[in-house]
């Protein structure tokens, strides 16, 4: 197994997530986050309080040239390259800063890894964005939510690339470089394609994390507002499947460098916005307040995503089903709610007590 690691955005729900797998199998392990998102602080608080000096915290900006990150990248053997600006809605409100972070930061990760002597392995969190809004395959309604009518299995990784919105260009931007890092020098790089990831460590916000900000809103008993119609689609995956997928990936990177796999719940695990909302009121025992507004742009009335690839290449399909990962996240966001408060319908923390810092300046 690899024992050094480095994730960008490490700070973040899956990267403080990734960080507790391999911190708790005794790896070193360095995270690297400009601490933009709410509660990345508290997670990298965490991370500290629970690891101690097997995490190093890293404070900095990948969309800035800087020698740190090619110091950081020299000392490890694998790379997840997790830092992005992750919300539509963002992009398209403000596309520079979404070009700077998503295309631009993943060009100057893979610069240093090219740089690099150790050529550390990448693995890079792509999107189902970058197939844009799918609108070749048809959609029907049936019962509370859209199916495909003539794709059984979901979206393969063969479907043309059809970048919707400016985070759909700046992703696919990272996604294409990525590969073609591999192609051209030989790097070990792997992209995943990733559909609607939820799990522990996760609050979730309006605009990105539905499955996280509907729980949240209803374990407080707050109205949430559906975009658009309630009905669409998505498959859902447990962070620590995706972490498995992960380590899969490492463990054959021979055969899977310079791929992208599709990673998502598949057809199997499939929820409705408003799917998840009964789903909550069963657990909860009350009902959940929502009402609807606008369609936002760029979003797809469905997207499942063909694993088929993965499930053959990786040995992985998808253990934690939505109902039982539900429920944990639920106990977890039980557990940590103290932690949150609304204030306007934005989402603010509870500092953690302090811990002695190990933070280098990027940037």
């Amino acid at each position: 197994m690899k024992s050094r690691y480095l994730i960008t955005g490490g700070a973040g729900f899956i990267g403080s997530n990734v960080a507790h797998h391999y911190l708790s199998q005794g790896c070193r392990v360095t995270i690297v986050d400009n601490f933009a998102r709410r509660g990345s602080r508290d997670n990298a608080a965490w991370l500290r309080s629970t690891h101690g000096r097997n995490v190093t915290v890293v404070e900095g900006d990948i969309s800035r040239t800087d020698r740190t990150l090619q110091q950081l990248v020299e000392k490890v053997d694998v790379v997840f390259h997790l830092a992005a600006q992750v919300a539509v809605t963002t992009s398209v409100i403000d596309p520079r800063l979404d070009f700077q972070v998503n295309a631009l930061g993943t060009f100057n990760v893979l610069e240093a890894v090219r740089a690099s002597s150790t050529k550390p392995i990448l693995i890079y969190a792509s999107t189902n964005k970058v197939y844009g809004e799918l609108v070749q395959l048809e959609a029907e309604r049936s019962g509370s939510r859209y199916v495909y009518r003539d794709c059984p299995h979901g979206v393969g990784e063969a479907m043309n690339l059809d970048f919707h919105s400016p985070y759909g260009c700046s992703k696919g931007t990272g996604d294409q470089y990525v590969l073609d890092y591999a192609r051209i020098y030989g790097l070990r790089t792997v992209a995943f394609r990733q559909s609607c990831i939820y799990g522990p460590h996760q609050f979730g916000m309006e605009d990105q994390g539905w499955v996280a900000w509907f729980a949240l809103r209803a374990l407080k008993q707050l109205p949430v507002t559906i975009f658009g119609d309630g009905q669409q689609v998505r498959d859902v995956l447990h962070v620590y499947d995706l972490i498995r997928a992960y380590d899969a990936a490492i463990a054959a990177i021979d055969r899977t460098s310079g791929q992208a796999f599709n990673i998502g719940g598949g057809p199997a695990n499939t929820l409705s916005l408003l799917e998840l909302i009964r789903m909550l009121e069963v657990r909860l025992g009350h009902p959940v307040q929502y009402s609807f507004d606008e369609w936002r742009p760029g979003d797809q009335r469905i997207y499942v995503s063909d694993i088929r690839k993965a499930r053959e290449r990786l040995a992985w399909e998808p253990q934690i089903v939505p109902e039982e990962g539900i429920r944990q996240m639920i106990e977890w966001l039980a557990e940590n709610e103290h932690r949150v408060s609304f204030a306007n319908d934005t989402l603010e923390f509870v500092p953690r007590p302090a811990h002695a810092p190990t933070n280098v300046a990027v940037g």
